[in-house]
């Protein structure tokens, strides 16, 4: 019967938001028009005492990585309601993006954390073409719109122009880590190589601030009339039917192998 009671005094709510995959990957992946009503709805609805973020992703753009993060903290800001994020397999490249978002990190002894880089990746074949008697045939208005051809041998002007774009990502990369741990981080200089580290000794260097679970973190915090309050990202209505079905096989491809980098 307390229950029913009206005006009975409820406990603290904490809004969970769950980012979960690679991010960009196609139609299935982590981006921000898809977890945008989400994580509004998380930060607005009612007068949440906290939202917390459940985080398991091998990275991806980095983009759309800073997109999901800037919204999460604009909201924050805006709401004055703390962040926290759970880290659980993975936060790594932009995975660490999104978690450094956060205003406190906790993952568990085995989550993997880091990989503060940027990378690029392609194939070459043009020796291939060459065996088969294969001419390539590229016609071009602007001497750069045939940038890194996989086609034809690579070309040292354009290999260092990839490499100061490169630079320049991870500087953003950096610039955002440091501003958001501040004097967390320990004074190491692997820390931005793209190495990794995983539970305790993530939070030796910095990278978490303690090793727990959602759950009991949140009860330790709130107290145990803690209440959570789930959202999750909605998919488009031809998605749900398999419209996009090719789409999403390549995407589930494309967040395989980035989970297979780490071993998962």
């Amino acid at each position: 019967m307390m229950n029913w009671l009206p005006f009975r005094p409820k406990g603290p709510v904490v809004s969970v938001i769950r980012l979960q995959g690679a991010i960009g990957a196609g139609g299935r992946g982590l981006d921000d028009a898809g977890t945008a009503a989400m994580i509004e709805k998380a930060f607005k609805r009612g007068k949440p005492a906290a939202v917390a973020i459940e985080i398991n992703s091998p990275g991806g753009s980095p983009v759309q990585s800073s997109l999901i993060a800037s919204r999460i903290r604009r909201l924050s800001e805006e709401k004055n309601v703390p962040v926290l994020a759970f880290i659980e397999d993975v936060a790594a490249s932009g995975g660490y993006w999104l978690a450094a978002a956060a205003d406190e990190i906790f993952a568990d002894r085995g989550s993997i954390m880091g990989s503060i880089g940027v990378i690029s990746a392609g194939f070459g074949a043009h020796e291939l073409l060459e065996r088969n008697g294969i001419e390539r045939r590229v016609h071009t208005a602007g001497k750069s719109k045939s940038f890194l051809d996989p086609f034809r041998p690579e070309k040292p002007e354009d290999v260092a122009r990839l490499e100061r774009w490169l630079s320049e990502m991870h500087d953003y990369f950096i610039d955002h880590v440091k501003t958001r741990r501040g004097a967390k981080l320990a004074e190491d200089p692997d820390l931005f190589t793209g190495e990794i580290w995983i539970g305790a000794r993530a939070v030796e260097k910095g990278l978490a601030d303690g090793i727990g679970h959602l759950v009991p973190i949140l009860k330790a915090r709130f107290g145990d009339k803690v209440r959570l309050r789930r959202y999750a990202r909605k998919r488009p209505l031809l998605s749900r039917f398999g419209a996009t079905l090719a789409q999403d096989a390549m995407g589930a491809v494309e967040e395989r192998a980035g989970f297979a980098r780490f071993g998962l």
